[in-house]
């Protein structure tokens, strides 16, 4: 399913054009691709907000309504101020519903891992993203992995992670997606064992049982 965003043509380029743009609320923006001549057209700030607000995001498919034409697209790119953290520019990519093409899918973890709690560990995503390749209109909004059944020890790795028919991960299968870390807490509680002789006792020059001091030489 596609999400309509309507845009307006005309703008001219430059930095002071620009400016002008996102002074009333809208957004510089380009469409390329396919061996189209690329469009400039701007963008309402909160159209485009609204169109990303879906479970997808930015990978949400749209058709832009470009004058008279419209185009199924995906965002490409979105550049942000480097203080205000806005967009400031948009760059979308004409596709193919039916051509296959490489995009960034967050990861979300489910489910409790009961054991790695009792231990006093914590579940981490080691990324947040994974690309996947597939066409257009097969890309998953996410990937959901069940880290119920983890204990202390376990990594799921990318060839665990079982995809949606017709999605390939781009990462290599033994990439590390989901690891297990030890808080302090836990880590603190480790001790080391004594050094002790053949008949169990403290061997020589080993520090007893509580003692954080060296032996007298």
């Amino acid at each position: 399913m596609t999400t309509t965003l309507i845009t307006k043509t005309g703008r001219t380029t430059g930095s002071p054009e620009s400016r002008r743009i996102r002074n009333t609320e809208n957004i510089p923006a380009v469409i390329y691709g396919h061996g189209m001549t690329p469009i400039l057209f701007t963008v309402g700030r909160r159209d485009l907000r609204v169109a990303l607000s879906g479970p997808a995001g930015a990978n949400t498919i749209l058709e832009l309504h470009v004058d008279d034409k419209k185009f199924p697209a995906i965002v490409k790119e979105l550049q942000r101020d480097p203080v205000k953290r806005t967009v400031s520019h948009v760059d979308f990519m004409q596709i193919d519903l039916t051509e296959e093409i490489t995009m960034a899918v967050p990861v979300h973890l489910t489910g409790t891992a009961k054991a790695v709690l009792a231990e006093g560990g914590l579940v981490d995503a080691a990324v947040d993203r994974i690309e996947v390749r597939a066409s257009a209109d097969n890309i998953p909004n996410e990937i959901l992995i069940d880290v119920t059944s983890m204990t202390m020890n376990d990594v799921i790795r990318m060839g665990d992670i079982k995809l949606p028919k017709g999605v390939t991960a781009v990462l290599d299968e033994d990439i590390v997606i989901v690891t297990v870390l030890t808080t302090k807490a836990e880590a603190e509680k480790a001790v080391v064992a004594p050094v002790v002789d053949a008949a169990g006792a403290p061997a020589a020059g080993a520090p007893a049982a509580g003692d954080d001091k060296p032996a007298a030489s």
